[in-house]
């Protein structure tokens, strides 16, 4: 048996955490990306083996540093929650990002989305969601034949994977959970929060008030020699 050797003119591979671009182009297309990838969090918060991410260079092939991209938000399916410089796919089971998601911006240009395009459907993307804030139009894309064709109508789709609807209106993209409850920014989540717990807080004073109202009647039937125990 002959053993192979390691050569020491090989040089290691680096896989670069950044690609030197930056994650948004403007506020509305940055809000975007934070909120579908936030609510994708929340959403599957409790499955250990949903790993979501948004920015993250994600490197399909061992050995190749320059073929990457990264998906403003991605969810893989089959691989642990937990803190990444990238996702390298050799690392990871060999499983590639299952759905990912697209926020257009001025900047982009139809020659770099048709190259994501062609990317996301050659290394195994199974769904593929491109959203235009600006202009409101939203698109996607299904593997089906081991290809992505485009969804259409997309109109009320639901994600196979995600299990999200999506909802275009005149104003924006609403993506509504399977419980129904809508996708929320950061600050509507907040504040969300913030109203419940002031109706947590709000139950807990009436309970308070009305434990002593009925502490007051019962010292004064004691006061008359009622026993509430007699009653």
């Amino acid at each position: 048996m002959v053993q192979q050797l390691p050569n020491p003119n090989q040089q290691e591979v680096i896989y670069p955490d950044s690609d030197g671009q930056p994650m948004a182009d403007n506020t509305k297309q940055f809000n975007w990306i934070v909120k579908i990838k936030e609510n994708l969090e929340i959403l599957f918060a409790n499955e250990a083996n949903v790993f979501v991410a948004g920015d993250l260079l994600w490197y399909p092939v061992e050995g190749d540093n320059k073929i990457r991209k990264a998906p403003d938000a991605m969810a893989i399916f089959g691989r642990p929650k937990g803190d990444r410089g990238s996702y390298q796919q050799w690392l990871e089971d060999n499983i590639p990002p299952q759905v990912v998601f697209e926020i257009l911006s001025p900047g982009n240009t139809l020659k770099e989305m048709a190259e994501k395009l062609e990317f996301y459907d050659h290394y195994g993307v199974e769904e593929y969601y491109l959203y235009d804030p600006d202009k409101i139009d939203f698109n996607g894309w299904l593997r089906s034949d081991n290809r992505l064709k485009v969804i259409n109508p997309i109109e009320g789709w639901v994600s196979p994977r995600l299990g999200v609807r999506f909802q275009l209106t005149k104003a924006e993209l609403e993506i509504y959970r399977p419980d129904g409850e809508i996708f929320l920014s950061s600050t509507e989540l907040a504040q969300q929060a913030q109203r419940a717990q002031q109706q947590v807080q709000q139950e807990r004073q009436r309970a308070e008030q009305a434990e002593a109202r009925i502490q007051i009647l019962e010292n004064r039937l004691r006061e008359l020699g009622i026993d509430m125990q007699d009653l």
